[in-house]
């Protein structure tokens, strides 16, 4: 019974995300793996106290195996400014209570600033059901914030524009967020440990 238990963990992997959106972004993102892939349970809720992208992915994962007993994948992502310092950054997702709020403030900050370049920075990690975290990687899309979003009704993402795509980090298509996207770069980078670790190769 327990062979047939740790056996079905290692063919289980859960999304430390509640966004079901997120979930499949990244399921998409890892390409064709031979898993079930699950979000983590509606309630749980990780604090990220950590002061780095990857210490906070880290806790999300850990959190996330240690409630399922299966493998868990986390990811924390921010934007980094360069004439701000690289704000908002590692706080991107609790600069304000809203999208539209978050783009007002950004908008504020980068008033009348002429250096605008900016990068999408995110971090990801995989936990095993026993709490090792060995795999983890990293991805950056690099770009600029334009003066002004560009499409109504968008977040700090209709801001910023990759030069690669021709379009603003809100308008890439799946394709494109996969391979320009700091997500999409994070999780090809950790795709073949994935495998190795879960056994699928």
């Amino acid at each position: 019974m327990v062979l047939l238990i740790r056996s079905r963990a290692l063919r289980t992997l859960i999304i430390a995300s509640g966004n079901p959106h997120k979930v499949a972004e990244i399921e998409s993102m890892l390409g064709p793996i031979d898993v079930e892939v699950q979000r983590q349970p509606a309630d749980l809720d990780v604090e990220e106290t950590g002061v780095t992208y990857f210490e906070n992915a880290r806790l999300k994962a850990c959190a996330a195996a240690a409630r399922t007993g299966s493998w868990a994948l986390a990811d924390d992502s921010g934007l980094e400014v360069d004439a701000l310092d690289g704000a908002p950054g590692l706080y991107t997702a609790r600069l304000a209570a809203s999208d539209a709020e978050k783009l007002s403030k950004l908008m504020l900050a980068m008033a009348d600033v002429p250096y605008r370049s900016a990068r999408f920075r995110s971090a990801m990690v995989l936990c095993s059901p026993d709490g090792d975290c060995d795999e983890q990687s990293e991805g950056i899309c690099w770009g600029e914030l334009l003066c002004e979003p560009a499409y109504p009704g968008g977040g700090i993402e209709s801001l910023f524009w990759v030069r690669e795509a021709g379009c603003s980090y809100g308008e890439l298509n799946p394709s494109q967020l996969s391979k320009l996207g700091s997500r999409g770069k994070a999780a090809r980078a950790l795709a073949p440990g994935l495998r190795r670790r879960l056994q699928l190769d």
